[in-house]
């Protein structure tokens, strides 16, 4: 083990939080790179020590980075490069481990094509080719994964069109524009299994995960064992798996992905992810192992040291992901400074973040900010566990997906374990997570109860007028509440007496605004004249919805637009986002070109609107 020492972990963020605390735990020393974006990240202070960088994705730059810091191992962790055969390879002729599988079975699973024909040769259930003129199929890109370069057609004449934005996402995010056709199955469940291999030959499973829970092909809450799979069935999954797995001479942890029926009856083979999962932590608490130091043992060379009988599961996890992102807002990212942070200390719950109080989340990165597991004797018991973790996560400075989780995870179809890949979507719009009505008036109240220098009135950002603190009472939200004391608490959360009703809050003031959550939900306020400082004056102007990158301009100044015709496409963590002229007119002053980085609510051009024909 100790000729690993130190570790390279060529990530950012959770994971490389997650891999380096492994480390230390064996013994081992660690190093971390960081960029400029990243500056005083937490990954960042754990490593023993640390190089800088300019791009987690230049893979020659890694290995120099490696090499200065005296590696002798190297982690990629998951996303960036964790899937690049080249880069495994180059990393190998360096002369320096790599903490993964070989580079021919990332380059045999990379490739969707070729993944499945050797899937369907191992024995395993493949998904039919979508080229007998029936629908609906799925375009996906052959070099894919997380859901990007994938379209869903339901007709012959949304196919090219498809296909050419699945291509173009899949060149961006791959590199690779090539995709496949295949079947789409109607309200499939995504369920996956968790392998480990090591060099002397030895594979087992260590049972499987239900992810169906999904948004934009994007997971959100995963679990494991699936409510669908029963032992029998979780065997003849695991032994697939398995089969997958000695076929392309894996090494290391990886997971097989299976797409199946509603009732879990029927399971195909979707795709083999080569690197440790997201959504590990579940396998992890349920089944007993540290799935990151099994991959550094058999790094080493080791033996897996599990038994050469399948385990058994034993009770349940379930986790979701904690992203920086507006539910109310379409879902569109987050961005800002963390100003309260705080994780939940419960009994079964586990979180895996790598962010603090001061951290800077921005676009260049994915909106993950953390992930948090709860596990139990049973489902129920883990669901209520999750439940009350997300309440009592207090991340105050941005808005996040928590209040939504919540309201989710309560759905009756999601508590009777009735998920499918399209549920999401389904019930996004009846999925309400309404902020409570007390958050208005309590952040007014502990506004008014600081040196905050603007006063007692107060402009919310997204609107609901003003809010106005008076003669012992809170005008906020339509409502007169009778105001009471305003504390803080010795954990560093804040106390506020509303209607003779104290609640527990997590508040953060600056010279301009006051942020507030509570049990998940997040409100800012500013004053009312820096509210008007950032007004547009734009009158026929569209502006970007979110921070991001732009992708396409699709009209130029003079270009005749109706209304709905797309005009600018953004990228931003990972989400594409169209931007539609907002009635018909002609385009004028057009501020941006593709490539350009844009702010939250910079300009982008002008649909001057056609004037109204005369009598």
């Amino acid at each position: 083990m100790e000729r690993l020492s130190p570790v390279m972990i060529a990530n950012r963020g959770e994971v490389a939080v997650r891999v380096a605390r492994t480390a230390h735990a064996l013994g081992l020393r660690t190093a971390g790179v960081v960029t400029n974006a990243d500056a005083g990240a937490l990954h960042a202070e754990i490593a023993d020590v640390v190089v800088e960088i300019s791009s987690y994705l230049d893979a020659e730059e890694l290995i120099r980075a490696a090499r200065r810091a005296g590696a002798r191992s190297l982690h990629p962790g998951y996303g960036f490069l964790s899937e690049n055969a080249a880069f495994a390879r180059a990393v190998t002729d360096a002369g320096i481990t790599w903490i993964g599988p070989p580079p021919e079975a990332i380059e045999l699973m990379g490739d969707k094509a070729r993944a499945k024909a050797a899937a369907e040769a191992a024995g395993v259930p493949v998904i039919p080719a979508g080229e007998d003129g029936r629908y609906p199929v799925i375009v996906k890109a052959v070099a894919g994964g997380g859901g990007k370069g994938m379209r869903v057609v339901r007709a012959a004449e949304e196919l090219p069109g498809a296909t050419a934005a699945a291509q173009r996402e899949a060149l961006t995010a791959f590199g690779d524009d090539r995709v496949v056709v295949e079947r789409y199955l109607e309200r499939p469940r995504h369920i996956e299994v968790q392998i480990l291999a090591d060099r002397r030959g030895a594979v087992v499973h260590l049972g499987e995960r239900e992810c169906s829970l999904q948004r934009r092909h994007q997971k959100v809450v995963e679990e494991a064992p699936s409510p669908a799979v029963d032992a029998g069935l979780r065997a003849r999954m695991g032994e697939a798996a398995v089969a997958l797995a000695r076929a392309c001479g894996y090494e290391s942890a990886g997971t097989v992905e299976f797409i199946a029926t509603g009732d879990a009856s029927e399971f195909f083979f979707l795709e083999m992810n080569t690197r440790l999962q997201v959504e590990h932590p579940v396998t992890e608490l349920v089944y007993g192992v540290d799935l990151v130091e099994q991959q550094l043992r058999i790094a080493a060379g080791e033996a897996i040291a599990l038994g050469e009988q399948p385990r058994a599961p034993h009770g349940h996890a379930v986790e979701a992901r904690l992203y920086a992102e507006d539910p109310a807002g379409g879902f569109l990212p987050a961005a800002g400074t963390v100003r309260v942070y705080r994780e939940p200390c419960l009994e079964g719950v586990r979180v895996d973040s790598g962010i603090r109080a001061g951290s800077a989340v921005g676009t260049a990165y994915d909106p993950m900010l953390a992930k948090v597991i709860a596990h139990g004797p049973d489902r129920a018991t883990a669901l209520r566990r999750l439940d009350r973790a997300l309440a009592s996560f207090d991340v105050v400075g941005l808005t996040t997906n928590a209040a939504f989780t919540r309201a989710l995870l309560r759905r009756e179809e999601v508590r009777a374990g009735r998920q499918d890949t399209g549920l999401l979507e389904r019930v996004l719009a009846e999925t309400v997570a309404d902020p409570p009505p007390d958050l208005l008036a309590a952040a007014a109240l502990a506004a008014a109860g600081t040196a905050w220098p603007p006063g007692p009135w107060f402009r919310r950002l997204a609107g609901h007028g003003e809010v106005r603190v008076h003669a012992g009472r809170v005008t906020a939200g339509g409502r007169d509440w009778a105001a009471g004391a305003v504390r803080r608490g010795e954990d560093g959360a804040t106390r506020v007496s509303l209607d003779g009703i104290q609640r527990r809050y997590a508040v953060a003031v600056d010279e301009e605004a006051i942020f507030i959550a509570r049990d998940g939900h997040h409100l800012e306020l500013r004053t009312a004249s820096a509210a008007r400082a950032g007004d547009s004056g734009l009158v026929n102007g569209l502006e970007a919805p979110m921070p991001g990158t732009v992708l396409l301009v699709q009209v130029a100044d003079g270009d005749p637009v109706r209304e709905g015709d797309v005009v600018v496409v953004l990228e931003s963590m990972k989400m594409e986002l169209s931007i539609a002229a907002p009635h018909d007119g002609v385009v004028d002053g057009v501020a941006v070109a593709p490539g350009d980085r844009v702010a939250l609510g910079q300009p982008l051009l002008v649909v001057q609107a056609e004037p109204e024909a005369g009598p």
